[in-house]
């Protein structure tokens, strides 16, 4: 079944901001860009993993997919989703602690000079509970993002990078999230990357959850990959999870999967 969250390229015509405002295509952009960039040095700045700061992005995202950017403006509810984001990722931030550096962000003022009593700070933290009201509408309560755009990021903390061209990395990062997304009784991580299909007279494990729209093989057949490509893809894979397998799952609670695959 097709995400709610996947757009045509031709719905960024028809955005709230564009369609009921003066907004052009060009300037939600724009502005889009701009609130990105205020959410990721507030999550910077707040000493966020990056997995929260991306799952907050995204959620900014799908909010201007449903609300105009003359409505909320950027900067309120880029706090709101990365306040959301400290709850959901479990890297909690106190209300007023997020107030109080975005209050800074904002004013452009060293953080330790912002009072956490202060009236602005108050008012801030109204502002971003009130807005995170509507985020939790606009999002329809649906808090899941690829697993996708995590691992691929994490990619940089080992040295792939040098070691593979972009399509084997990108490979190695969706085969992973996708047996991640699947479940353990799904296909292994071997059969998808194997260089031909498991004959369909082999049983099948039972699942308790649906197959991913994709086929299991499909970054194998998408690419063409040859016998060489296969086993480049296999070493980035082995390299991400010997990555996850050391890795604090308190500190990055979205890789608990990654550990099972």
């Amino acid at each position: 079944m097709q995400s709610q969250w996947i757009f045509p390229i031709s719905a960024l015509q028809l955005t709230p901001s564009v369609v009921t405002s003066s907004y052009t295509v060009a300037k939600e952009l724009y502005d889009r860009s701009r609130g990105v960039e205020f959410l990721f040095r507030l999550g910077s700045s707040l000493g966020l993993p990056t997995s929260a700061m991306f799952t907050a992005a995204t959620w900014f995202h799908r909010f201007f997919m449903r609300y105009s950017m003359e409505d909320y403006h950027r900067q309120d509810v880029a706090a709101s989703c990365i306040f959301l984001a400290t709850k959901t990722e479990e890297c909690g931030r106190k209300l007023r602690d997020v107030a109080r550096v975005c209050q800074a962000k904002i004013t452009g003022k060293d953080v330790s000079l912002i009072h956490s009593e202060s009236p602005e700070v108050d008012q801030l933290q109204n502002v971003i509970l009130l807005t995170e009201e509507v985020l939790l509408e606009a999002l329809c309560f649906d808090f899941f993002t690829d697993y996708a755009w995590s691992i691929a990021h994490d990619s940089y903390r080992t040295p792939l990078c040098v070691l593979f061209p972009p399509r084997i990395i990108a490979s190695a990062c969706y085969v992973l999230a996708q047996r991640a997304v699947d479940g353990p009784h799904s296909a292994s991580l071997d059969a998808r990357i194997s260089a031909s299909p498991p004959s369909a007279s082999l049983p099948t494990p039972p699942s308790h959850k649906p197959a991913s729209p994709d086929a299991s093989r499909f970054a194998v057949e998408y690419y063409g990959f040859t016998e060489d490509d296969i086993a480049k893809v296999s070493d980035a894979l082995s390299i991400l999870l010997e990555y996850y397998s050391a890795q604090d799952m308190q500190n990055a609670p979205h890789a608990a999967p990654l550990t099972m695959v």
